[in-house]
């Protein structure tokens, strides 16, 4: 099968299209014939050497894919040959097929397509885990998300909105935050011309919001903080400029504040496993019911992996992107 390499660690002309042995499925995976893989920051980060994968998972990029299962591990009594999925990886979604395990595995949406698919897995288990399971957010609640036209942006202002909170967005222009408000987001802030935390306090009455998305990490860390509600939940999932920053303790102690982080990829295939049956439960039967749609910017062959790599980093685009083998 082809798969797309990561030659050595670099700029986006390391990934190339080579063919590679097809995985072999241990008794509780599945094997996927792919038909979609979407990208994610964290592929750009493996690609620089950054976020390796972890012990045992493909050395390939590409963590969500849709698809339809070619075959089944002997322990797996749920799944079968022929059945339309889309999959939470830890890698190897850049491929013409995956091993996965069962528990990872998620039926498309009838009302999805199958390429479309490939756009939930990560950012719905990411943000479900993140702002739902671990912040606790509330109907009735403000939640301030970071990114708004990105793919998690984009998920996470329709789920909480779908889920009864007032949504807050930051984003870098005009035509990022129409399309933010155009799905629902009730406050946007151009972050390039406007301070992010007097918008917030203007717009909630000085209080702060409840819960904060944020994949900013240390330069935005104090602000964040200045954003908060008492009883406020940061909840940081990236770094984009930088680990290290300079916080007041007092600003945590005043109110309360709650400060996790957290990656996808590293958790065990149990836990795993337990986000995604919460994502089905909870958040399927929002994407059924049309109030939560995928949103997909453009497809590129998976052979232009370094193409799109490079449009992510551009981030000229709002939502997904996705590489189709062809």
């Amino acid at each position: 099968m082809k798969a797309v390499v990561i030659t050595a660690p670099g700029a986006p002309e390391v990934l190339q299209l080579q063919e590679v042995e097809e995985p072999k499925i241990k008794d509780d995976e599945v094997l996927i014939k792919v038909e979609a893989a979407a990208l994610n920051r964290g592929d750009i980060y493996q690609r620089q050497g950054f976020y390796p994968p972890p012990q045992g998972a493909s050395p390939y990029p590409g963590l969500e894919c849709s698809g339809i299962i070619e075959s089944i591990g002997q322990n797996v009594s749920r799944w079968k040959v022929g059945d339309k999925v889309c999959a939470l990886l830890s890698g190897g979604g850049y491929a013409d097929k995956v091993a996965v395990p069962a528990g990872q595995v998620l039926p498309v949406p009838s009302n999805v397509s199958l390429s479309d698919a490939a756009s939930f897995p990560e950012v719905a288990c990411t943000v479900w885990s993140t702002v739902f399971m671990m912040s606790r957010l509330r109907p009735g609640e403000t939640l301030l998300i970071h990114g708004g036209s990105s793919g998690i942006g984009i998920f996470a202002i329709q789920i909480a909105k779908f889920k009864g909170a007032k949504v807050f967005v930051t984003a870098g222009n005009e035509q990022k935050l129409a399309f933010c408000k155009d799905i629902g987001a009730d406050v946007c802030i151009n972050y390039k011309t406007e301070d992010f935390v007097t918008r917030v306090k203007e717009e909630s009455e000085g209080k702060g919001v409840d819960v904060i998305l944020d994949c900013v990490g240390a330069a935005y860390l104090q602000q964040n903080l200045d954003s908060l509600n008492i009883d406020g939940r940061l909840f940081i999932i990236g770094s984009l400029s930088g680990f290290v920053a300079e916080l007041n303790i007092g600003t945590i102690f005043a109110k309360r504040l709650t400060i996790q982080a957290a990656a996808l990829r590293t958790r065990s295939k149990e836990e795993k496993a337990e986000i995604v049956n919460e994502v089905e439960k909870n958040v399927w039967p929002a994407i059924m019911s049309g109030k939560v749609k995928p949103v997909v910017y453009k497809q590129f062959p998976l052979g232009e992996a370094a193409e799109a790599h490079r449009l992510m980093e551009s981030s000229k685009h709002i939502g997904k992107i996705l590489l189709i083998p062809y």
